[in-house]
């Protein structure tokens, strides 16, 4: 695992502020689908005393690594908020591509399932292998699924800009917050 130096923290309530336009992505917390993928993402825990952002494994149903961030002791409001902000991010993105690939996987066994089937093939061969399509029938299939979900993919797209830019906007107001507390106890330093 990696540790990342942390630009420290803040969160904001983007469900709502962020998907503008009648696109919502992500149901709120407990109206969520049946067939979603589990939203806990990993199990992996940095060692308490760490004092860094730490990069886990890759989410078995995202593919996305999970970043636990790390919380100092003296973080300022708006230090807090950033961070919060950056998590309720991750989770929106890592809830966002479990359900996506699990749509595409469940859609993908539906599309094999039925150009064998057209063909007069079983799912399995008499050897106990998978039986599989080509190439070019595959590229069917990713089209159409693209083409299916494109709204979906705008609508991400849109707010994936919207989150970063606001991530963006608070690590400037923090670093400015930092840089303007420095030369406040530089100040008091030099008057005594």
């Amino acid at each position: 695992m990696a540790a990342l130096r942390p630009p420290r923290g803040f969160r904001l309530p983007l469900c709502r502020a962020f998907s503008g336009g009648g696109c919502q992505l992500v149901p709120e917390r407990g109206g969520e689908r049946r067939d979603a993928a589990p939203s806990q993402v990993s199990r992996f825990c940095p060692p308490r005393k760490s004092c860094h952002d730490w990069i886990g494994p890759p989410d078995k149903y995202s593919n996305l690594r999970p970043v636990h961030f790390y919380i100092p002791e003296n973080e300022s409001p708006l230090e807090q908020k950033l961070r919060e902000l950056r998590q309720e991010t991750q989770e929106w993105n890592q809830q966002f591509w479990a359900n996506q690939n699990l749509t595409f996987l469940k859609e993908k066994e539906k599309f094999i399932d039925s150009r064998l089937k057209a063909k007069g093939l079983e799912l399995r061969a008499e050897s106990g292998q998978k039986a599989t399509v080509n190439a070019e029938e595959m590229a069917d299939f990713y089209k159409e699924f693209l083409s299916k979900h494109f709204q979906k993919h705008m609508c991400y797209n849109r707010d994936w800009y919207r989150r970063n830019f606001a991530i963006t906007f608070f690590m400037g107001k923090v670093a400015l917050e930092r840089l303007w507390n420095k030369l406040r106890l530089k100040r008091k330093k030099t008057s005594n």
